[in-house]
């Protein structure tokens, strides 16, 4: 598999100097009355409990069948390790321009390590995104010659060990949670996810610039944006500005309310994929901030964790999914091709993003080797 963002001999630090990271914390809520959506809570610390898991399996069956959202608490990563990462990515988008784009995302192999500038225009609005991003792979070996923006390089050994502890700690225990819900060995999909393997997985330091009210007017008049996520498992880390919203089962847009010490996980389309749509990958947006929001960038730190080289998009031997009747005969078929988690998230990567303008996409769908998503929701 082609590495992404490669360091060449031209890609040389801009000083030598160890960039200052400042320490950042969250704005305060809004005060702003919204309509916040009711998630299931998830606890892991009840997870090696005798009986723990398989509790926990029960209570997020609704949550991955049917809202598609939950929080967790209780991971074992504790705050100030969760802000230093905050303060790492602050830190990245206020380095110059020059130093962002020393690494740039490969959007033509629909490769996303590396950095995403916000440079696309939203279709004629007038309007630029105002996403920037830098995507962090997975600290193992096959990755070791993925270009290092200078801050990362500084800081690499807390963002590796944060990287793996959080697939550990959250990521790993939610797959065997699912597997447990499928009646799968309970490792099965943490396997198919392994960390260790080569996937497109990564940490994600994110911003939404500030905007005018104008301007997001103009943006969200064009698209709402609505869509789901590429992958399997997609955790938001808590940061205070309102914005996130989740289209419920009963089709409402709420809002996803911040969780103290939590995470908020969602389910993602690989994931439907591999249950043959039993597992929900819920539809969500960014809107507009409240008023004593607006004028707040939306700092945002994520991690997404994708099938790899090595994991076949069917459905998974789940009996049961079997007896639900959701395994076609095809997918029991051990000699029929396959397109591997890697294949199809590249192809979805690069039909999204390798692009200047962002065009309406609403109504219209992605299609890959059998494998079909809706590209946007209003």
């Amino acid at each position: 598999m082609a590495p992404i963002a490669i360091e060449t001999p031209t890609a040389q630090p801009l000083n030598t100097g160890k960039v200052l990271v400042k320490p950042w914390t969250r704005p305060k809520q809004t005060s702003e009355k919204l309509d916040w959506a009711e998630l299931p809570r998830i606890d892991l610390g009840r997870f090696d409990e005798p009986g723990g898991k398989q509790e926990l399996a029960k209570q997020l069956v609704d949550a991955v069948t049917r809202v598609g959202f939950w929080s967790v608490i209780n991971t074992g990563l504790d705050d100030e390790r969760v802000l230093r990462q905050f303060s790492v990515g602050n830190t990245f988008f206020k380095e110059p321009l020059e130093e962002k784009r020393r690494f740039p995302c490969n959007f033509a192999e629909g490769e996303y390590f590396g950095y995403r500038e916000n440079s696309r225009w939203i279709g004629d609005t007038g309007v630029k995104d105002n996403v920037e991003m830098l995507n962090i792979p997975k600290a193992i070996p096959a990755y070791d010659n993925v270009g290092k923006h200078q801050i990362v390089q500084d800081n690499w050994d807390e963002i590796a060990s944060f990287h793996r502890d959080l697939w550990e700690n959250v990521i790993r225990k939610l797959f065997v949670l699912i597997s447990i819900i499928l009646e799968l060995p309970e490792n099965y999909l943490a396997d198919a996810h392994a960390y260790d393997e080569e996937s497109d997985d990564h940490l994600r330091y994110m911003i939404y610039n500030v905007r005018t009210q104008d301007e997001w007017e103009k943006a969200q008049a064009y698209s709402k944006g609505g869509h789901t996520d590429f992958g399997s498992l997609t955790l938001l880390f808590s940061q205070h500005i309102a914005g996130l919203q989740i289209r419920t089962p009963e089709g409402e847009w709420k809002y996803v309310k911040p969780v103290d010490g939590g995470i908020t996980c969602n389910a993602a389309d690989t994931l439907t994929f591999l249950t043959n749509g039993f597992i929900k990958s819920t539809i969500h947006r960014v809107v507009t901030p409240p008023k004593d929001q607006i004028d707040t960038p939306r700092l945002g730190l994520l991690y997404f964790s994708r099938p790899g080289v090595n994991t076949l998009m069917k459905t998974v031997p789940s009996p049961l999914l079997d007896r639900l009747g959701l395994i076609p005969p095809e997918d029991k078929d051990p000699n029929k091709p396959v397109v591997s988690g890697t294949e199809y998230v590249r192809a979805r990567v690069k039909d999204v993003h390798y692009k200047t303008v962002l065009e309406k996409r609403a109504g219209t769908s992605f299609e890959f080797k059998g494998l079909k998503v809706q590209n946007h929701y209003e």
